[in-house]
C-alpha cells in the first residue's frame, strides 16, 4: 500500500480507501446523504459514518475533494471553487438517483456544505466542527505567507499516515480562508434545516466561531450542540468519546425531517 504522505511530487499514487465511494442500503425509501470530508483528509475519514447511515437505510455518496487522497503537491495547486464544484457534481448525481439529499460535512467539508446550501435545495445539513476561524493565529495571513513557505509540517501517527497529509499546503489554508470569505455573506440567506456540532476540545478550529456561524443562519429548523473538552476536532472518528452521542443526534435529526415514502428494493 502506498502511503499518501510519500507520494512523489507531481506523481500522486492514490490508494483505494481514499477514493470517492457510494453505499446503497438493501432497501431504499429515504433521502440520500452526501458526505464531504475535511482538509488534507479523504473520503476514508467519513466511511464509519457512512456505514452507520447506510445501515439506517440511507443511500450514501462520499465525494473526494480535488487535491485530496492524492498528494500534498496536488492539493497545493487547487482552489476552493474546485472543491465546491466536485461536491456539487456528486450532489446532483445522487439527487437524480434518490431525489432529496441531506448534506453532511466535517470541518472544511462543512463549509462546502454551506456553499451548496446557498445555491441548491437540500433536505438538511449536518455541520460537524464548522468554523469561521482557525486556531493558528497566522491562518489569516496565508495569502501572503504562501509565497515564502509552501507547507506546514505536522506529525501523524503511523495508522493515519495513509489517509492524511503530514504537510498542509499554505495555499490550501488560504483557500479555506477564501471559502470562509465566500460563505460569510451568504449565511443569513440560508434557510436549510441544520444540525451543527462543535467540541470544546477542538485544537484545529475555534469552536466558538462555529456557534457564531450557526447564529448567522436563517434556518427556521436548526439545532446546535457543543461537546465537552474531551472531544476533539475529528468528530467522524469512532474513537471520539462523543461518537455514539453524535450518531444519535444525527439519526434523530434526519429521521424528524425524512418524509415517509414507500420502500423499494435497493440496488445491489
Amino acid at each position: 500500500m502506498t502511503r499518501g504522505k510519500k507520494n512523489a511530487p507531481g506523481c500522486p499514487q492514490p490508494i483505494a480507501e481514499n477514493q470517492a465511494f457510494q453505499l446503497r442500503p438493501a432497501q431504499s425509501g429515504k433521502p440520500g446523504v452526501l458526505l464531504i470530508h475535511g482538509f488534507t483528509a479523504s473520503p476514508w475519514e467519513m466511511r464509519p459514518l457512512a456505514e452507520h447511515l447506510c445501515g439506517s437505510g440511507y443511500h450514501v455518496a462520499a465525494v473526494r475533494l480535488p487535491g485530496h487522497g492524492t498528494s500534498p503537491e496536488d492539493l497545493c495547486r487547487r482552489r476552493c471553487e474546485e472543491w465546491i464544484a466536485a461536491a456539487r457534481e456528486t450532489l446532483d448525481i445522487l439527487g437524480r438517483e434518490v431525489g432529496q439529499v441531506h448534506a453532511m460535512g466535517l470541518s472544511t467539508g462543512a463549509l462546502v456544505c454551506l456553499a451548496l446550501a446557498a445555491e441548491r435545495e437540500l433536505c438538511s445539513m449536518v455541520l460537524l466542527s464548522p468554523f469561521l476561524a482557525m486556531q493558528h493565529r497566522l491562518a489569516p495571513l496565508t495569502g501572503l505567507l504562501r509565497y515564502f513557505r509552501t507547507y506546514q509540517h505536522r506529525e501523524l501517527p503511523d495508522h493515519l499516515s495513509p489517509y492524511y497529509y503530514d504537510r498542509r499546503p499554505l495555499n490550501g489554508i488560504y483557500q479555506i480562508c477564501r471559502l470562509i470569505g465566500k460563505i460569510k455573506p451568504l449565511l443569513p440567506r440560508i434557510t436549510t434545516p441544520t444540525l451543527a456540532i462543535n467540541a470544546l476540545g477542538d485544537r484545529t478550529v475555534r469552536a466558538e466561531s462555529g456557534y457564531a456561524l450557526f447564529q448567522r443562519l436563517s434556518s427556521p429548523c436548526r439545532e446546535y450542540h457543543m461537546f465537552g473538552p474531551g472531544t476533539g476536532h475529528g468528530l467522524a472518528a469512532p474513537d471520539q468519546p462523543s461518537w455514539q452521542a453524535m450518531l444519535n443526534l444525527i439519526l434523530r435529526f434526519l429521521a424528524a425531517l425524512d418524509p415517509p415514502r414507500p420502500l423499494k428494493p435497493g440496488a445491489p
